[in-house]
Parts: C-alpha cells; sequence; structure tokens
C-alpha cells in the first residue's frame, strides 16, 4: 500500500480522533461531567483498539472501531440535542454528572470572553458552601462550544467510518487473493 492510502489516511484520522477526545476529556474532567467522561474514556480505547488494528493488519479490531463509530455519532447527537434543548431536554439539569453533583460545562463559566464573578451565596437558609457565579460577555456561548466539540466529533467519526469500510474491504480483497494463490 502507498503512502496516501485509505490505510495511511485511517492512521491519520484516528491519531485526529484521539487528540479531539483527549482535548474534550480534559474539559468535561474540568466540569465533572461523568457521562461524557465515561463516553470518551470508552471512545480513546476503541479508536486505539481502531488504530492497532489498521496498523497490524487486523479486520476484526477494525469492525468493533467500524461499529464504534456508529453508536458515537448516536451519543454526539445526543449531546448536541441536550445542549440545544430539543425534545425536552434541557442543559440545566445534571443528567451529565448522573445527578451526582451540581456541576456543569466547564465552558459555562470560562469560555472565550467570558467574564466570571463570583457571587456570596444569600442569606435564605441555603448551604453556606455553594456560591453563586455571574457570567457575562461571552462571546460564545457554551452551548454552541459543546456543540461544535460534538460536530467535530461526528465529522471525524463518520469520515473514518468510511475509510474504516474500505480499509476492511482492502483487507479482506488482500486475504482472500492471498487464501486462493496456495490452493
Amino acid at each position: 500500500m502507498g503512502c496516501c492510502s485509505g490505510r495511511c489516511t485511517l492512521i491519520f484520522l484516528c491519531a485526529l480522533q484521539l487528540l479531539s477526545a483527549l482535548e474534550r476529556q480534559i474539559f468535561d474532567f474540568l466540569g465533572f461531567q461523568w457521562a461524557p467522561i465515561l463516553g470518551n474514556f470508552l471512545h480513546i480505547i476503541v479508536v486505539i483498539l481502531g488504530l492497532f488494528g489498521t496498523i497490524q493488519f487486523r479486520p476484526r479490531y477494525m469492525v468493533v472501531y467500524t461499529i464504534w463509530t456508529a453508536l458515537w455519532v448516536t451519543w454526539n447527537i445526543f449531546i448536541i440535542c441536550f445542549y440545544l434543548e430539543v425534545g425536552g431536554l434541557s442543559k440545566d439539569t445534571d443528567l451529565m454528572t448522573f445527578n451526582i453533583s451540581v456541576h456543569r460545562s466547564w465552558w459555562r463559566e470560562h469560555g472565550p470572553g467570558c467574564i466570571r464573578r463570583v457571587l456570596p451565596p444569600s442569606t435564605h437558609g441555603l448551604l453556606d458552601d455553594y456560591m453563586y457565579v455571574s457570567v457575562t460577555g461571552c462571546i460564545v456561548d457554551f452551548q454552541y462550544l459543546e456543540v461544535i466539540h460534538s460536530a467535530i466529533q461526528i465529522l471525524l467519526s463518520l469520515i473514518g467510518f468510511v475509510y474504516a469500510c474500505y480499509v476492511i474491504s482492502v483487507f479482506m480483497e488482500e486475504e482472500d487473493s492471498f487464501s486462493g494463490r496456495n490452493k
């Protein structure tokens, strides 16, 4: 196979997916969003498996990667719907933290251009350790940054799916032609 083959392109796409997933994982950890952290972790493992399958000519590993990319696209569509509040979903729920904590997207308070002000809690019988944060002046609202992250994941996964299907078919053809010569 040549340098610009489907295999080399898939290796490059897997590397991009790993970088993108690692970046997303960092910001989800900063926001204590446990559902995306778990999803990103699984994604990183399967992309490494797909990368290994591509490098080592292991079509079965690549099939696992291909199936996962379809699931990953579905998950990211859900994330987009969640942050855009489609179909009764609300970005103000604790769904992404498994209702364990009251944390939200890290981008909510730290987005580009955001001015964050910590306000003391009111004395209306609320817990003393809760602080209220006022955020103003954001260039891009946090939900759109989350949507952009998910859209990038979808784009990389769809392209990776197509290339993985192509590389699997090439591997299988080569394996069939090699098996035919030995008979």
